[in-house]
């Protein structure tokens, strides 16, 4: 049977040229495209298909080739799913949208980011993600090119020489990462010497939290006015913010979009308020959705749970996501800002923070660690930085974090 508006396709393969040319075909078609982790075993499909009841599973690249169609104005968002970090995985639905809204969406993208028929963009993380989807899709609507494919057009593993070759083969000047990649390029980098970056005129990373010298060094290395950060989830996007901004309020992620506004509530939790396009539901899961939406005065706004602060001019703080919270003796510990202290001790290069059960405290604070810098080393420095029960009670040392593939620490595995 032929798919219809509003059916939903299910990619489980691997990026390619191919993958964003269906899932632009698909959106124009009002078809929404659910992108998911082709490595996601038999009991994660079904725990996260079973509530989506897609039309059509694609599984190989015979099936893919067969969607494939001319682009047009999508009709909607992909249906990206939740990463299941605090809980079971949720479809975002944009829902159809009409031609203006439609064309609202697009040109939101493009008046921020400047997407042009001259831009090149670069794509290192995996297209089911909805960042480099997001940059990849935009790109080719405003008539640019992708790269960073093998020769079959397939999206490899990230490889550091791999990208450094295609940035001095293709002179991307876009590319979004995440803060893993940046440190696996400039160490690279530091070994086999830096290409000529001056092809870039867009830079932009998210996902995880950047420690403050890894960001110096991304401002530093790029062309001045080129590098920026933002703030957004699944659901939606918050904040941009340029790197001239951030130097001059050091750990900010930046004001509100354009067509939105921030509000804290009374416990410091993130509203935002977007336009018409941009709302979303949670799929087949009124009670979720209704939870993640309030009335406001500027509109309908949406959270994700994430907690922050304000300064007078709009610009946002993080301080962590509600699901992190660690309460110990009473006391409310959010692990984003005693990570952000142990991250500036120069023996390390990677940290996480989080709650473990204690018979007496409730929780106890840990502290995962990557790098150099010994327990006691660590102590002293947060006695100095920090309130006794922001003060990690343990410090484990670890080769690396376990990362989800969008950068994202997996507290879960941690605990």
């Amino acid at each position: 049977m032929p798919l219809q508006p509003g059916d939903r396709v299910a990619l489980l393969v691997p990026g390619s040229r191919s993958y964003v040319d269906v899932v632009l075909s698909l959106l124009a078609r009002g078809v929404f495209p659910v992108p998911l982790d082709p490595r996601l075993t038999a009991y994660e499909r079904e725990r996260i298909l079973g509530n989506l009841d897609p039309a059509l599973t694609v599984t190989d690249d015979t099936q893919l080739a067969a969607l494939a169609g001319p682009h047009g104005l999508p009709l909607g968002r992909p249906m990206h799913v939740t990463s299941g970090t605090t809980g079971t995985p949720k479809g975002v639905f944009s829902g159809l949208l009409d031609p203006a809204d439609a064309q609202a969406l697009v040109a939101e993208e493009r008046d921020l980011w400047g997407f042009e028929a001259t831009d090149v963009n670069l794509v290192l993380s995996p297209l089911y993600h909805s960042a480099p989807l997001r940059f990849a899709m935009g790109t080719l609507l405003a008539g640019g090119q992708i790269t960073g494919f093998d020769a079959d057009g397939r999206q490899p593993a990230f490889d550091p020489a791999g990208i450094t070759a295609t940035i001095e083969r293709e002179r991307p000047t876009t590319m979004f990462c995440v803060p893993a990649h940046l440190q696996r390029l400039f160490a690279h980098w530091d070994e086999h010497g830096t290409p000529d970056l001056g092809c870039f005129r867009l830079v932009a990373h998210a996902g995880a939290a950047c420690p403050e010298p890894l960001k110096r060094r991304l401002i530093d290395a790029f062309p001045a006015g080129s590098t920026w950060e933002f703030y957004g989830s699944t659901e939606g996007q918050f904040t941009a913010c340029r790197s001239e901004e951030w130097l001059e309020r050091p750990g900010t992620v930046g004001r509100a979009r354009p067509g939105r506004t921030l509000q804290l509530d009374q416990d410091g939790q993130i509203w935002c308020t977007v336009p018409a396009y941009a709302r979303f539901s949670y799929f087949n899961d009124p009670a979720k959705t209704a939870a993640a939406w309030r009335e406001t005065a500027d509109g309908p706004a949406f959270s994700v749970g994430d907690l922050g602060r304000l300064d007078a001019e709009g610009y946002l703080w993080l301080d962590g996501r509600r699901e992190d919270l660690i309460i110990t003796g009473g006391v409310n510990v959010y692990p984003a800002e005693v990570e952000s202290t142990l991250a500036g001790h120069p023996g390390v290069a990677d940290v996480a923070v989080y709650g473990v059960p204690d018979d007496h405290w409730g929780q106890r604070v840990v502290a995962a660690v990557v790098g150099t810098a010994t327990a006691d080393e660590l102590d002293r420095w947060a006695r100095e930085r920090l309130a006794p029960p922001k003060r990690p009670k343990e410090y484990r040392h670890l080769a690396e974090l376990p990362r989800t593939l969008t950068g994202k620490v997996r507290r879960r595995d941690l605990a």
